[in-house]
């Protein structure tokens, strides 16, 4: 989503443009594309009515973050999932570094990887150089984000119980 607002701010909140240039060209029927046309559209009113034209994230993208923080939390604190533990605890010298390197200092620690697997994938788009020690890291992280997604996908089914 991060890159979908940073992609209607590069169109210049132009409706017509990402019509053309995106929607149009993409691979679906036509009732699919008229949804792609209004989920965008929808995108850009709430941009606009958030005051988020410049930068920052939709309310609705903090909420997620959020949600995934306080659920992160609960599986470090409660220890329902040892895997996930055990991998927090394993990235936590690298979120370290990267809180060092970054301005807010309140970020939580699942938006600073949110934030760094963001800057890694504009890093790649751009073909910048990146060091072996990042990638590995990102690699990581990668894999700390990917049980942190199961589990939100557990929780948010029902199944993941914290109370026994």
């Amino acid at each position: 989503m991060w890159q979908v607002e940073n992609l209607i701010r590069a169109f210049n909140f132009d409706l017509d443009q990402i019509n053309q240039r995106i929607i149009v060209p993409y691979p679906v029927s036509d009732d699919d594309r008229k949804l792609l046309y209004e989920w965008y559209d929808s995108l850009i009113e709430m941009m606009r009515m958030e005051n988020v034209q410049q930068d920052g994230h939709l309310q609705l993208n903090k909420n997620i973050i959020s949600e995934l923080d306080e659920l992160h939390s609960l599986i470090i604190r409660t220890g329902k999932d040892a895997g996930y533990n055990a991998k927090f605890y394993h990235i936590l010298p690298s979120i370290s570094q990267l809180r060092n390197q970054q301005s807010d200092t309140q970020i939580s620690d699942v938006e600073l990887c949110f934030n760094f697997q963001y800057g890694i994938m504009l890093l790649r788009m751009k073909k910048s150089e990146i060091s072996t020690e990042t990638l590995q890291a990102q690699t990581e992280i990668s894999k700390f984000m990917v049980l942190l997604a199961k589990n939100y996908q557990l929780y948010q089914e029902g199944e993941l119980d914290f109370e026994n």
